[in-house]
């Protein structure tokens, strides 16, 4: 694949100008990785992987609220019932992003493997959804700038990752005090209805709102 010959070429060469400018020069023109965004609003930024577990009881409240969300979706995740994300996106306060094909640390993997994973993923829910994804979360956070060069090669504006997870991971996390442009992580999992209810709770506490995310990564200048 060509992207994978250019992405190889392109490591070797970022691996030799990182050598002779050092790393102060590390990760320059690179797509950010954002785990809150600076903002004077009073806002806060839902997103939610995987998609393995379709709620339609997370959906009513998404809908109802009218809480706009950024879905990083994984494409198996979706296939076997599409027609649920769709009908979020439909109302036009979704958004589906890229999280890899497999859920792999992609620091792990080699330049083939990154763009099989990143770029795939971004293929596949163009074909489902009509729209290239701009946006990569890293499986588990995992991000270097090998990762941050693979992503740019797909179309990759920003890595964005997590401020606060909100997940019910076998019991349900202490709830944090929300700032102004936090990034609120949930997961498709059958606690999601519970686990988002608490972070909309949390939100209003802190006297923030739910926001769309990418029109506030271009206000604050970290995607183009």
């Amino acid at each position: 694949m060509w992207r994978t010959r250019v992405l190889v070429a392109a490591l070797a060469s970022l691996s030799l100008a990182l050598g002779a400018a050092g790393s102060a020069q590390a990760g320059v023109g690179l797509p950010p990785v954002v785990s809150h965004v600076p903002t004077q609003e009073k806002v806060v930024f839902i997103t939610v992987d995987d998609g393995w577990n379709h709620d339609p009881e997370a959906a009513r409240i998404l809908s109802e609220k009218r809480v706009p969300v950024s879905m990083f979706l994984l494409p198996g995740a979706t296939s076997y019932d599409t027609a649920y994300f769709t009908g979020l996106v439909d109302q036009g306060r979704a958004t589906v992003e890229n999280h890899t094909v497999n859920h792999p640390d992609l620091t792990t993997l080699d330049a083939a493997g990154k763009d099989a994973e990143v770029c795939g993923a971004g293929e596949r829910i163009a074909e489902t959804f009509g729209k290239t994804p701009k946006l990569l979360r890293p499986p588990y956070g995992a991000v270097n700038d090998d990762v941050r060069l693979a992503a740019k090669a797909c179309g990759v504006k920003a890595l964005v990752t997590w401020t606060h997870d909100f997940t019910t991971w076998g019991q349900t996390p202490p709830t944090p005090q929300l700032k102004a442009g936090d990034i609120v992580l949930l997961h498709f999992t059958p606690t999601l209805a519970a686990d988002l209810q608490r972070a909309l709770d949390a939100a209003k506490a802190a006297g923030l709102r739910p926001a769309a995310l990418m029109p506030h990564l271009r206000s604050a200048g970290l995607v183009p």
